[in-house]
């Protein structure tokens, strides 16, 4: 009578840590899932800093667009090719 509750308990037990381990390699929660988290927040934080980097020059590229009228006249020279009043224009063409 013993020894079969004491086999049944070993079985028990024996199903349970197989089911932990069953857990723990597999499904949600597992280590391989942890791991692709893991490897998903490093990307995203790496995009984010670009990002963020990003908004910073565009955001001083804002702020000198609307003090200074040297910025805006550099773009528009540069992007649209607009000359001032009795200036002239000169194109060099490379062969």
């Amino acid at each position: 009578m013993i020894l079969n509750l004491a086999k049944i308990l070993f079985a028990v037990l024996l199903l349970l840590g197989f089911a932990l381990q069953f857990r723990l390699w597999t499904g949600e929660g597992s280590y391989a899932h942890v791991v692709a988290l893991q490897t998903q927040l490093e990307t995203r934080t790496v995009d984010n800093e670009v990002k963020a980097s990003r908004n910073r020059l565009l955001r001083a590229e804002i702020i000198d667009l609307r003090q200074g009228l040297d910025a805006i006249e550099e773009r528009a020279r540069t992007e649209f090719g607009l000359i001032k009043k009795d200036e002239t224009f000169i194109l060099l063409i490379d062969d």
